[in-house]
């Protein structure tokens, strides 16, 4: 998740979408003294994710407010459970109501979704569901974080956190083993080569390129499979397969059981649907 200042910048600028020229009914309605409490519950199934971004946000409008978490991220609750209460100054609580409920419904959506996709996998599998860079402008840290919550793991941060070679990039380098020397002789020791393949023919270039890593992007599963077997036929050390597009939840047994080591999926943050959860108000 965003450090702290990181965490406070971005609730500062999502609560200015609200805030910037006040709250008007709140500001016209209640007592600036007046004090309430809030109960956060889930109104549908779902993994729990985002109780410390819920309680920073009202703590930007509010430092004195308390906030109990009385459910861990990354636990599965039933309708009605009270996932946090937090107790402040009732202005603070009903214009921060919104923000608050848009973070923690997106984050625990986004893990909801995500549980959904590793309980698919074939018990004792050794296959990664990964998230993709396809996430909400400015939301990353935080769906990244869900993402995690929710039992997979992340794929590359950033442009600068890994080389991934795609199509535009082989087409601008001049092909895939022009692209993967350039990205050979430039990358830091520590980092692999990924490079992305759209047929079976790709995966021989790459394969004969010495590509540490690579994507099977959009591969029919036939083409999966032929692809698995030719790489476990290699001697000695063999790149590591992913797939990608096209991802949807019944396909993940089926392609962890035909021995893929990774599965992107854009869907984990692109797709998830926001989690039910309100905030019940009480003085």
């Amino acid at each position: 998740m965003l450090a702290p200042p990181l965490l406070d910048a971005l609730i500062d600028r999502i609560l200015d979408e609200d805030l910037a020229g006040g709250d008007l009914t709140t500001e016209a309605c209640v007592d600036p003294s007046a004090e309430a409490s809030g109960e956060a519950v889930a109104r549908k199934p779902l993994v729990v994710c985002g109780g410390a971004v819920f309680r920073r946000v009202f703590e930007r409008l509010d430092p004195a407010a308390r906030f109990e978490s009385l459910v861990a991220d990354g636990a599965l609750v039933e309708v009605g459970v009270v996932l946090w209460r937090v107790r402040g100054r009732a202005q603070a609580l009903l214009s921060g109501e919104r923000t608050a409920l848009n973070l923690a419904q997106r984050m625990s959506g986004v893990a909801t979704l995500t549980r959904r996709y590793v309980e698919a996998l074939p018990s004792g599998s050794t296959t990664r569901i990964a998230d993709t860079r396809k996430t909400t402008p400015g939301m990353r840290a935080l769906e990244r974080y869900a993402v995690r919550v929710g039992g997979a793991h992340n794929h590359r941060d950033s442009l600068g956190s890994a080389v991934m070679i795609k199509d535009n990039h082989i087409t601008a380098a001049g092909g895939i083993t022009r692209a993967i020397e350039r990205a050979r002789a430039r990358a830091p020791h520590t980092s692999r080569i990924e490079v992305e393949v759209a047929s079976l023919v790709e995966l021989e270039e790459a394969l004969s390129a010495r590509a540490d890593i690579i994507m099977l992007d959009n591969f029919t599963l036939a083409d999966v499979h032929a692809a698995v077997a030719r790489v476990r036929a290699l001697a000695g050390a063999r790149p590591l397969l992913e797939v990608s597009g096209g991802i949807t939840l019944p396909r993940i047994a089926e392609l962890a059981t035909a021995g893929i080591d990774v599965i992107s999926c854009g869907a984990l943050t692109h797709s998830a649907p926001a989690a039910d959860i309100a905030l019940d108000l009480s003085l």
